[in-house]
């Protein structure tokens, strides 16, 4: 049987073909496959180039094509072929250079008329192999050749392509339901963070109710970790250099940095990371193992030089809040503490519904200059990791190459309600930092004994957190979140005092609460309230007024009987207290 992944490839070229035959002046670059379908980069520059409004075209003569692929033929040639063959395209001569530079076979792939360089990975028969139905195109998009903004401007035609038709059209109203629930969209409808041009791009500032939000999240992390002996510290947001020469990030990083030259010709940087000042204050004066471990948190910003064109609502910012926490502990000591931290995190994540999955993210050995530290020490941290994921009984995979370039870690992958997987928390075991910044304790025999340091950010960054979580949630944040969490509707103007008596008892109780205008309708109130996605709305009226009641209408479990305000508020508080 086929897979899906040769499947896609064998599109990428059918897209290729479908743009030769109607775009004969293109040169095609490269196309591989990706999660959920494929892309082809196309250079135009040549005469006309597709729009969004052409790909119903391309995906007739693509499909037109198909009957006709009936095998995909292989045939090894020599360099001189090649060259020959691709001479009037810069862009695949250049690949056939890299390849023979390697020493690898040049090969061309042909299907029906039309033949490309290929490594291979395709369906055996497209015509048989692939439905007619499973695959469309998505979109149109501009991407640099090689990925670099010094080359040329390319135009990339993005395609999906699944199974069945079946399959295809799931993907799409699962997307049709993202976009709904883009962080973006709801981050302006419910008010909580806006962007300025003045500011920057990837520069979020968030409104009163954003804040309250970003506030209430860190305030529940900081309630977690105060069960397990975190304290916090806090650090300024530059550097000299010094710091990131010792921690070994300025030879690793110096691109992402944003430095500053002071008037004394000084050169200092705005952190991109926490660790190496969290060293200086464990640094500050000796430790006995009596004292170990400890545990430092802060939540703040840190800053990374981010491209322009990778920038992209919260989720890849310039500015990035981070929930930061480094343990300082004893070997003997980690996998206690790893176990501590991953219970805040099923707790946390737990409370909003997410599944999660970790992923062990080890080194390249054949990248080792990638990383600080010796093979030995890797070596150690990664066993230590695939024992603490063993005991825990986790649904864990290994993926060489995604470790930190100082130490292996545990990915968290959340899976929401759309189920797509995000990339959240992450711990990270770090043998390296304490040898280069020679961090140590007094162990029971009076000797120096080098420790070893924990990383963990429970929400990543609370940028990142945010977006995933409002696209989770579709913005229905849980009632002890949200930064209204009830809105009084009084029936007309002379409900209006005791509207106002009901928002009184409601605030006294610690309960976020405001009142709708009076002039208004109880239809466009109530239809306002909903869109606000507003947990609870109170309507008061003649019977309530006399009764001293409230009818409630929950966001999340429709209209609720009538009741007593003091009921209301027993009820809403408890949902507060659980974080139900």
């Amino acid at each position: 049987m086929t897979s899906l992944e040769h499947k896609r490839h064998t599109l990428a070229h059918l897209l290729a073909a479908a743009v030769e035959e109607r775009y004969p002046h293109a040169l095609p670059t490269i196309g591989p496959t990706i999660e959920n379908g494929f892309y082809y980069d196309f250079d135009f520059s040549l005469g006309e180039k597709p729009g969004e409004e052409n790909l119903a075209a391309l995906e007739e003569t693509m499909r037109a094509l198909l009957p006709s692929w009936t095998s995909m033929r292989a045939a090894e040639i020599s360099l001189k072929d090649a060259h020959d063959r691709f001479k009037k395209n810069p862009f695949k001569s250049e690949l056939v250079n890299e390849i023979a530079e390697k020493g690898e076979k040049l090969t061309l792939y042909t299907a029906g008329n039309f033949t490309d360089l290929c490594r291979g990975g395709h369906a055996e028969n497209p015509a048989k192999d692939i439905a007619p139905d499973s695959f469309a195109l998505e979109r149109v998009a501009g991407a640099y050749w090689r990925g670099d903004e010094k080359n040329p401007m390319l135009t990339r035609i993005y395609g999906l392509a699944f199974d069945t038709k079946d399959e295809l059209e799931a993907y799409r109203a699962q997307q049709e339901e993202a976009k709904k629930r883009d962080h973006r969209k709801l981050g302006k409808e419910l008010d909580l963070f806006t962007f300025s041009e003045l500011v920057g791009s990837g520069l979020p500032l968030w409104t009163p109710k954003g804040a309250l939000m970003r506030h209430l999240l860190d305030a529940y992390v900081w309630e977690l970790r105060a069960k397990h002996g975190y304290e916090r510290v806090t650090i300024p947001h530059i550097t000299k250099r010094a710091l990131y020469e010792t921690s070994g990030h300025w030879e690793k990083f110096a691109a992402e940095l944003f430095r500053i030259t002071t008037r004394e010709g000084k050169e200092y940087a705005l952190k991109p990371m926490n660790c190496p000042h969290h060293t200086q204050i464990f640094n500050r004066h000796s430790h006995s193992y009596k004292d170990m471990p400890q545990r430092y948190a802060e939540t703040t910003m840190v800053y990374r030089d981010e491209q322009s064109g990778e920038l992209g609502g919260l989720t890849r910012v310039l500015s990035i809040t981070q929930d930061d926490s480094h343990v300082f502990c004893r070997h003997n000591q980690v996998r206690e503490e790893f176990f501590k931290i991953w219970d805040i995190i099923d707790t946390f994540y737990g409370g909003f519904g997410f599944t999660l999955r970790v992923r062990l993210s080890f080194h390249d050995p054949a990248s080792a200059e990638k990383y600080l530290g010796t093979p030995e020490i890797w070596k150690n941290a990664e066993d230590a990791l695939r024992l603490i994921a063993k005991e825990r009984g986790a649904d864990y995979f290994e993926a060489p190459g995604e470790a930190a370039m100082y130490g292996p870690k545990l990915d968290f992958i959340a899976t929401d309600s759309l189920g797509r997987e995000h990339q959240v928390a992450t711990i990270q075991l770090d043998m390296n930092l304490p040898e280069r910044f020679n961090l140590s304790c007094v162990n029971e025999r009076g000797e120096k004994e080098r420790i070893v340091m924990i990383h963990c950010a429970i929400m990543g960054s609370i940028e990142r957190f945010s977006a995933v979580m409002l696209e989770h949630t579709g913005g229905n944040l849980p009632l002890w979140l949200a930064p209204v969490q009830a809105r009084v509707l009084p029936v007309s103007e002379k409900h209006a005092a005791y509207a106002q008596e009901v928002l009184t008892a409601l605030k006294a109780a610690g309960i976020r609460a405001e009142t709708a205008d009076t002039n208004e309708s109880l239809g466009k109130k109530i239809r306002s309230g909903k869109m606000e996605k507003i947990p609870y709305l109170l309507v008061v009226g003649d019977t309530e007024a006399e009764a001293k009641t409230v009818s409630a209408e929950s966001r999340d479990a429709g209209k609720l009987d009538a009741m007593p305000l003091a009921d209301f508020i027993a009820r809403a508080n408890e949902e507060i207290k659980t974080r139900r």
